[in-house]
């Protein structure tokens, strides 16, 4: 049990890493646009996925998805594609920073979507938390001149996703399979768009072997995030998804050298003290809902 912990706690580390060198790999498909980034991405995702089907037999429970899933999968496409497109267009226009700040607030946004869409009720704590968030958000704004929108439409978009994934409960690979394929023909119409207008870009074999690669990149992350996912508790999984924001903020600040203003460290120093709140409360709740029910098995 132990050394399944251990190897699932590696998985885990191992996908939010990846996911947090995210920054370092998207500019390297340029000259290439975000929106061909994009359809690449999702054409080289879904041969990827093809492939796994294939090898992986357990996932090709995807063929006999319900159409209530596959309507929840097709949602879950659209949301996902706003979310790729607007995050490769975030790193590739030297916007780091506000990318990582997307994944930092999300899970504040993720506990709010809980409350607004499936009625679930929020500690104290945890409203507090949302609220120390809120503030950040203002505070970001006056530094930014503007609402930060690319990080807002990050985290509702993931949030929305994660949603919509968790009521089709579907595996990642056999999700990602079928979403994919609902954007396949507008990506590769994308493609053949370019290319036809003079507007698509490849530099050469190395290049065209960096824009197939997006659907490995894709793919391997979540495969790693599957088998963590099975291993360890989601008070783990929960801790460990801050990995990726942190990486991605010290490429931001460290190696594309973004500016990081006096307010705008004050803005993301609220957002760490949300977080901290918010992830000391869950682990404050699950200890005493384990110790109840240790008490209650006890009698």
């Amino acid at each position: 049990m132990i050394d399944e912990e251990r190897r699932g706690t590696g998985f885990g580390a191992a996908a939010y890493l990846m996911w947090g060198l995210f920054p370092l790999y998207w500019p390297l498909l340029e000259p290439a646009g975000p929106v061909e980034i994009l359809a690449h991405r999702i054409v080289w995702s879904l041969v990827v996925c093809l492939g796994l089907l294939v090898v992986l037999p357990a996932a090709r429970a995807v063929l006999s998805t319900d159409h209530r899933r596959l309507r929840l999968l097709a949602l879950a496409a659209a949301v996902i594609a706003v979310n790729w497109g607007v995050y490769i267009y975030g790193v590739n226009s030297e916007q780091v920073v506000e990318t990582s700040l997307g994944y930092f607030i999300n899970p504040l946004v993720t506990v709010s979507l809980g409350v607004l869409v499936l009625g679930e009720t929020l500690r104290p704590r945890q409203w507090a938390a949302v609220g120390v968030a809120l503030l950040a958000v203002l505070v970001l704004t006056v530094d930014y001149g503007r609402p930060p929108f690319i990080a807002l439409t990050l985290a509702c978009s993931f949030a929305a996703y994660g949603l919509l994934k968790k009521q089709a409960s579907v595996g990642a690979v056999e999700s990602l399979t079928v979403e994919t394929a609902v954007l396949f023909l507008p990506a590769l119409g994308v493609l053949g768009w370019l290319a036809a207008t003079g507007g698509a870009h490849l530099d050469g074999p190395g290049h065209a072997l960096l824009l197939a690669g997006a659907g490995v990149v894709t793919a391997v992350p979540l495969l790693a995030f599957g088998a963590a996912a099975r291993r360890i508790p989601l008070t783990t999984l929960g801790l460990l998804q801050y990995l990726a924001p942190t990486l991605q903020f010290l490429i931001g600040v460290g190696v594309r050298g973004e500016p990081m203003p006096a307010v705008r460290l004050v803005g993301f120093g609220l957002v760490w003290a949300a977080l901290a709140l918010f992830t000391a409360e869950a682990l404050t709740h699950r200890r005493r809902q384990l110790r109840l029910a240790a008490e209650a098995s006890a009698v």
